[in-house]
């Protein structure tokens, strides 16, 4: 709600809706379990709430998105039912369910700790942006990486693809114990990106690889074009 760049973001209306609540329902209809909004405002809370999703307040001092998604699951999830948690981040109201379950599906594999996902860089100036994050992975598949590291630079060096990484993580529940559990390590510091952590810690994180990047809304010129991405699939739905 705080949001310098676009105050009260959760709440924006989108065709009607908060964008809270198409976030929610974009994550519904992956279809890989049950749904809850972590946040730290009652008025986002409210608005799930009207929308009949489930909602669950958080302590706002907590360091990261990952800290929070935990203290969600323990309030919600005390028995521990569900062994895997996936952190969709709020704004990102027209991710494609593809997207998510590209997160969830390296889960699979029972030596995969974290999921996550990126995309093939086609925009040249994204390739030596910093804020385009790069990872850095060995093949598993035609579809899916083992991450080696994350950086903002341009690597790997040499003739090859390079890959976006986007920010959604699937963990498996006694990952993100653990990954709460540990400080801030070196090059996660360094680099100014959280999922360093893990893999400084030895922890495995694969990639779901995806055909673009989902659109995210930061900024008021975000907000418009999500609206009008969203207004032009309603009049065609096919």
């Amino acid at each position: 709600m705080a949001s310098t760049r676009l105050p009260d973001k959760p709440l924006a209306d989108i065709a009607g809706k908060p964008m809270i609540v198409h976030v929610m329902e974009r994550g519904e209809a992956a279809g890989i379990g049950p749904v809850v909004v972590a946040c730290d405002d009652p008025r986002i809370k409210a608005a799930v709430e009207t929308a009949g999703g489930t909602a669950v307040l958080t302590d706002p001092a907590l360091p990261s998105g990952s800290d929070r998604v935990r203290a969600a699951a323990e309030a919600v999830d005390p028995e521990r039912r569900y062994d895997v948690i996936l952190n969709l981040q709020g704004d990102v109201p027209l991710i494609e369910r593809e997207a998510i379950r590209a997160a969830f599906d390296p889960l699979a594999d029972p030596a995969v700790d974290i999921g996550t996902i990126a995309t093939e860089i086609l925009n040249e100036a994204l390739r030596d942006d910093p804020g385009a994050v790069k990872a850095v992975g060995t093949p598993v598949s035609e579809r899916r990486l083992r991450a080696l590291y994350f950086t903002r630079a341009t690597a790997p060096s040499g003739p090859g693809p390079l890959y976006q990484h986007i920010g959604l993580y699937a963990y498996r529940r006694s990952a993100l114990d653990r990954f709460v559990s540990l400080p801030p390590s070196a090059l996660e510091k360094r680099e100014s990106l959280e999922q360093l952590r893990a893999l400084e810690a030895g922890m495995r994180i694969d990639i779901g690889l995806i055909d673009s990047v989902p659109m995210d809304v930061n900024t008021p010129q975000d907000l418009q074009a999500v609206r009008a991405a969203l207004s032009r699939r309603n009049a065609n739905p096919n």
